[in-house]
């Protein structure tokens, strides 16, 4: 650990540095469960030393905010911050902040078990990995851990981002997104730039794969299931079923739909409780949907009083608009 702390000294704490700018939006992750810290005070002082050596390490290779929260919420699912199976492997020949393995070429016992070291290769396998700065953070952390519990990285996101602030203080290094029926009162937001077209352009590129219900791609979806990847792609992590997607986000008159927004259908009109189909408003009365078993995903026309149509859409990733 001492060889990590005269990295710190360098970079941390900073101050006055803003990484929301290019940031996204991380929806429908869940709320970290009972006894998972949210925030660095809830962290002992090693744990927070391993944490200022990360974002040390981080802050010297010129890697964005984001890179800093994906090794943090990494660190503290492989290690508990540097607390567990540092010295002694607990799994195969695991060591380390990262967990890292020297049969699998992560280095010798000695390198992985030092957090400079370890930190600066996960950071190099990250950085090679294409698209990592608009991947949800559990994604971009599997890919370089290649884990046998590729979600458990999503739990640490908001301790990620709270140590980000507090030990560099950089805010915004992600944005969590609220469910509109948890966010406060405010107005739609647009999307950031780029997000809906990045989830348009992914999700109208599956045309013609088969609709098979559960599924989530790649080679096959179910209508939830294509606007899961869609969305992923741009950076927003949703709900996985449709009935849920309705609530990751800002609620839109249907007439008011950009593209991107999300539509849905329910037995009830007036009861999203009974919703059994979303597809994704494309703009100029046109949506693309993952409809039903037999028919091909693809674009139809959209008209505001077809049968089952809920009047309001959502703004996947935005702020709530109800009073």
């Amino acid at each position: 650990m001492a060889a990590g702390l005269l990295v710190v000294g360098q970079f941390v704490p900073g101050g006055g540095e803003d990484g929301s700018d290019g940031t996204t939006c991380e929806a429908g992750t869940g709320a970290p469960a009972g006894d998972v810290p949210q925030t660095s005070a809830e962290l002992d002082e090693v744990q927070r030393r391993t944490a200022a050596t990360i974002i040390g390490v981080a802050k010297g290779m010129a890697v964005p905010p984001r890179g800093w929260v994906v090794a943090l919420a990494t660190a503290m699912q492989e290690s508990q911050m540097g607390t567990v199976g540092m010295d002694v492997a607990v799994d195969h020949d695991s060591l380390g902040v990262f967990q890292q393995r020297p049969s699998q070429g992560w280095g010798t016992p000695e390198q992985v078990r030092d957090p400079v070291y370890a930190t600066k290769t996960f950071l190099d396998r990250l950085l090679q990995v294409p698209g990592w700065e608009t991947m949800p953070v559990t994604e971009a952390a599997q890919i370089v851990q290649r884990s046998a519990f590729p979600n458990a990285y999503a739990k640490w996101e908001t301790l990620a981002n709270s140590l980000v602030a507090d030990l560099a203080g950089v805010t915004g290094a992600i944005r969590e997104c609220v469910p509109a029926d948890e966010a406060g009162p405010g107005p739609a937001e647009a999307l950031p730039p780029g997000v809906a077209r990045t989830a348009i352009e992914f999700a109208t590129a599956e045309t013609g794969k088969p609709y098979v219900w559960g599924a989530t791609g790649p080679s096959s979806y179910d209508c939830s299931g294509l606007m899961l990847r869609a969305y992923e792609r741009a950076g927003i992590v949703l709900p996985r079923v449709s009935r849920d997607q309705y609530k990751a986000g800002a609620h839109v008159p249907v007439e008011q739909a950009q593209p991107g927004d999300l539509l849905f259908w329910a037995y009830d009109e007036s009861d999203p409780d009974t919703i059994h189909h979303v597809a994704m408003y494309l703009g100029n009365g046109q949506m693309m949907e993952a409809q039903q078993t037999g028919v091909p995903l693809g674009t139809r026309a959209v008209t505001w009083g077809e049968a089952e149509l809920l009047p309001l859409a959502t703004r996947p990733g935005t702020g709530s608009d109800r009073a």
